[in-house]
């Protein structure tokens, strides 16, 4: 019997499970992210082709690649054509455009075609994605260009020298969860997938800012704005013009190897909830300017307290996801105000947009309105502590969240996770990424969402040491039934740090009633919320609390017959207009907060 060897009869799209290892070099992340506040964008957004991919066909045997065909001119190959599905609106949730696709998990193609024409010589241009969930693939012209890891974070791939007249953008997106992702397998939300935030097309000049940064720099003198540059030209040795001039502030820096920190003394009207003052900055480069509009302040802690432009305050806030009930994790201008105006009558001054970045418009009409933020990396539940690439994967989420969103004042602090064990990989892991946060930015607060240690009933995290606040999830009077061990918790612990409770609360569907020991009625989750405001009153350790959460939102692993897929612990219903019991008992307690700050 003859013996073939593999080479003979090895049918690579069929055989090799190795396929996409080519396709996955990460290369697009927070080191390609340029600036782009004040600059012309072209929108991307509209129709685009989509087809499903459940078997990664296309990777499998290339057929991003149009125009194989065989001896009589028909396409290569037969079973697959990434630009013959059907329509879709980017951005959008695949979930929410066919009832089939909703808890589709895997790869999908979108395709589009788009002219280009230069309007300079010298111009570069740049591609930049603000969210696509979750591994992202990108093909110009069917040539791959690379991919990007992360589901809530923008990414940027430069097209120059490589556009044509008419030109095919190609992307894969997967939406695959798995144990090395962060986040990993298990979660408490739903997984979208799709591109659901803008595609835009940046020209810039040949030599350009890719990075800038400006903060009050935090010595407790609020007279002295540091600023951090970065232009495309490693060598340039020239000067940038920085501009406030509401500030009278006009001054050149002189840069070294393309690389500017310096500082601008101005005593500018601080930022608060109360008082959201902004001001134009203008930064300019050779040909390049930049443009936003910044507020400055203060945020540090001393002691157990919290204190904004050096006067203690009391985090009034309130927990809430990216989610709807009709477009998924789609968010827009609109739904963001509609969140911030609940949350203003709900009486926040704070609010912790969990448990991945959301758009880059909350920190931006934050600004404007007035709210302070806590932004957080969806570093959650049982992540794969040990694995080196893993931790790369969430230090990068990290960095492109605060590259991203560095010059809003409303954002506070930066969380580096939600709900993890104690263990010594945790802690390792979880480190680092605060100390990456830290070194990066001197001008925020760092913390996590901790959990209680049930054995002491004590407030204690070895993450704690790296932390300026401590966040602290805890659930007495639903998953702890118990009210005593709350009171229990409070006179064990003795933290020489402030302490937000960043969850609390208990499940009630809208318009169900009942007695208030009855679960998922409105009376019982009022009576939650009344006994754990009657409990953190006492505690003066604790300086603020985001209670969970502010709408119910889709979670496939809440399957009772209250819940039927939904969350049902949001102040208001799904519907994001019915206010439930508890909403008016918070509102309540913060008004009495407000009254006392």
């Amino acid at each position: 019997m003859t013996t073939l060897k593999q080479s003979e009869n090895f049918i690579e799209h069929i055989h090799d499970e190795n396929y996409g290892a080519k396709y996955n070099l990460q290369n697009l992340n927070h080191t390609t992210m340029i600036y782009v506040d004040g600059r012309p964008r072209e929108q991307l957004n509209g129709v685009w082709n989509f087809t499903v991919d459940a078997y990664d066909s296309v990777l499998r045997e290339g057929c991003y690649i149009l125009d194989r065909t065989d001896v009589h001119g028909n396409r290569l190959p037969w079973d697959f054509a990434p630009d013959e599905g059907h329509d879709i609106v980017v951005p959008s949730c695949w979930n929410m455009v066919k009832p089939e696709y909703l808890y589709y998990e895997g790869s999908a193609w979108y395709s589009r075609w788009f002219t280009y024409f230069s309007e300079n010589s010298e111009e570069r241009v740049f591609l930049r994605v603000g969210a696509a969930n979750y591994d992202t693939k990108v093909f110009l012209n069917q040539e791959f260009l690379g991919n990007h890891y992360g589901g809530s974070t923008p990414f940027f791939v430069e097209f120059t020298g490589t556009l044509q007249e008419k030109n095919l953008l190609q992307f894969c997106v997967n939406n695959d969860r798995t144990s090395d992702r962060v986040p990993m397998k298990n979660t408490d939300w739903f997984n979208y997938g799709g591109i659901y935030r803008d595609v835009e097309l940046i020209r810039v000049p040949k030599d350009f800012i890719v990075d800038f940064r400006i903060y009050l720099v935090p010595n407790g003198n609020f007279n002295e704005i540091a600023v951090a540059i970065t232009v495309s030209d490693e060598t340039a040795q020239d000067e940038v013009s920085v501009r406030i001039p509401e500030l009278g502030i006009d001054q050149s820096l002189k840069l070294e190897t393309g690389k500017i920190k310096g500082a601008l003394n101005a005593e500018p009207e601080l930022w608060s909830p109360e008082n959201p003052k902004l001001y134009d900055v203008e930064v300019s480069f050779r040909e390049d300017r930049v443009s936003d509009r910044i507020g400055f302040r203060q945020i540090s802690v001393e002691g157990t307290k919290v204190l904004l432009n050096g006067k203690p305050i009391f985090l009034r806030g309130v927990s809430v996801h990216e989610d709807d009930r009709c477009v998924g994790k789609v968010s827009d201008k609109a739904d963001i105000l509609r969140r911030f105006q609940h949350a203003k009558e709900l009486g926040c001054n704070f609010m912790r947009l969990a448990h991945y970045p959301h758009h880059e418009l909350a920190a931006k009409l934050a600004d404007k309105v007035g709210l302070l933020l806590w932004e957080e990396v969806p570093v959650y539940w049982a992540i794969d502590f040990d694995k080196p690439t893993t931790y790369k994967d969430a230090e990068n989420q990290l960095l492109e969240l605060i590259k991203r969103d560095f010059n809003r004042a409303s954002v506070i602090i930066w969380s580096v996770g939600n709900e993890n064990a104690d263990t010594d990989a945790r802690l390792k892991f979880m480190s680092n990424l605060a100390q990456t946060a830290k070194q990066f930015d001197p001008s925020r607060l760092v913390s996590a969402a901790c959990l209680v240690n049930r054995e002491k009933a004590k407030i204690e995290d070895r993450l704690a040491e790296v932390l300026d606040i401590i966040g602290l999830n805890e659930y007495y009077g639903w998953y702890e039934p118990n009210y005593n061990d709350f009171i229990r918790l409070g006179e064990n612990s003795n933290p020489d740090k402030p302490v937000v409770i960043t969850e609390t609360g208990a499940g009630a569907l809208a318009g169900h009633h009942g007695p208030k020991t009855d679960m998922f009625t409105e009376e019982y989750m009022k009576n939650v919320y009344n006994k754990q405001i009657e409990v953190i009153r006492e505690l003066d350790y604790v300086q603020g609390m985001s209670p969970w959460i502010l709408y119910d939102f889709r979670s496939p692993r809440r399957c009772n017959r209250f819940q039927k897929g939904f969350n049902r612990k949001g102040l208001i219903a799904d519907n994001k207009h019915t206010k439930k019991l508890a909403f008016y008992v918070l509102q309540k307690f913060y008004q009495e907060k407000a009254e006392k700050q």
